[in-house]
This record gives C-alpha cells, structure tokens and sequence, in this order.
C-alpha cells in the first residue's frame, strides 16, 4: 500500500531506513509487489532516438570527466563531492533546473510494505526533479565504491512511492563511476545497461546527458498532450 502520509496509528510504527531495509531483488518483489518486466519493450526510452548534443555540451561533459577523474585518483569520492563534480553539471546541461523543472534536493520519501507487522520504509532522495508534482527523475548517489546493483533495490523503493503509478517515472542510478537508468510503470520496471565514466573508448556521459534530455522531452510532451 502506497501512502503520501503517515496516519496517526502508525505514529509509533517503527521506521526502518530504505538503504537497510530494501536491499534485494527479492525484498523489491515480495514487499513492493514490483516485478522485472519480460517485455523487452517496456523499457526502451534510453535506446530510443536520442537529442544530440552541441560541441560545447560535449566539451563541457569532457571537462566534467577530467574532473572527476582528477578527483578520484587520490581515493574514495563521497555523495557531496560526486553531486559537485559530475550530477549538478548533468542536471544543469539537462535542463533541469529551468522552466517548467522543479529541482529539490533530500526529499524524504516514504513507503509502506506488507509484512507480520507494518513497517515504514524512509530514506534520503539525493537529487530530485519535479513537474508540477510529477516525479520525472530520481537520481541515486552514492559512494563510489557503492555498487549500483545494491543500489537498486533502493532506489525502486523509492520510486514505488510514485504516487501515479499510471504514468512512467524513470530514475537514474549513479555512483560518479557509473550510471545506469530505471523505468518504472503500474507493477513493473526495466533496467538499462550500464554507463561507465572511465572508459577508454568514449565519454559515456554523452549518452547520459542525452538520455536525461529524452526523459525530460517526453514528461513535458505529456503534459502538454493533456492540456
């Protein structure tokens, strides 16, 4: 059962951190009800015909990998460093934080899961993007030792507390080292491949960014469909 609100019966309930407490596949299916979906067309949105980018973007995204390489040659990056060097670049060069986008950060979220007794799953939401009300984009950080395959979990439990489940919210999960993106629609959800910032081949944050402005174009087309 969803909730956007705690009842006063359940003032008492005991509230268990989503990073504890959801932490497998299995947990996301036998206490969220979500189920991977079969369909290899649910969740085509990251392989669909993407936006390019302009030469400055590109040079942008390439300053924005030397950087972290730079900062992470010496160690461990935390959340608040990775937000810095790499998430609010990508946030900005999406778009995000102009009209019609809402951008607010440590949203508290919470979800109520089945169980012998009831239990309140709450968490910390790393970067949240908002359309009048509408979640479009939920960004998980991490450390970046943090795989993003425990992060999963997690981050669906987040987005299970989507209040509209008729309508596809899409998530990206990202440590600085790695991305990957999340579909999620009624009882159901899809996983993209996984994006590397260190590889030698290509800057991956160029599919990233464009993935984030294809997310961003189809929420507003939405809406603009049901005006």
């Amino acid at each position: 059962m969803l909730m956007a609100k705690l009842p006063a019966e359940l003032v008492m309930t005991k509230i268990i951190a989503i990073s504890e407490e959801i932490t497998t596949f299995g947990q996301v299916e036998g206490k969220l009800g979500l189920t991977l979906a079969e369909d290899s067309q649910f969740f085509t949105e990251w392989m669909d015909e993407l936006p390019s980018l302009s030469e400055l973007e590109q040079a942008r995204l390439d300053q924005v990998r030397r950087n972290y390489l730079y900062q992470i040659s010496d160690g461990i990056l935390l959340e608040e460093t990775i937000k810095m060097v790499v998430l609010s670049p990508l946030l900005e060069l999406a778009g995000f934080y102009q009209a019609p986008y809402k951008f607010r950060a440590e949203f508290p979220v919470e979800v109520q899961v089945l169980g012998d007794n009831d239990e309140v799953l709450r968490g910390r939401i790393d970067a949240l993007v908002l359309l009048d009300r509408l979640w479009v984009v939920l960004i998980e950080s991490k450390k970046t030792t943090f795989d993003l395959e425990l992060a999963i979990p997690q981050t669906l439990a987040y987005m299970a507390a989507h209040q509209k489940p008729d309508q596809p919210l899409y998530g990206m999960v990202a440590n600085g080292s790695s991305y990957l993106f999340i579909k999620t629609l009624g009882k159901q959800y899809g996983i993209s491949d996984l994006f590397a910032t260190r590889s030698p081949h290509r800057n991956n944050l160029y599919q990233v960014l464009k993935i984030l402005k294809h997310f961003g174009s189809l929420i507003t087309s939405t809406l603009a469909s049901q005006i």
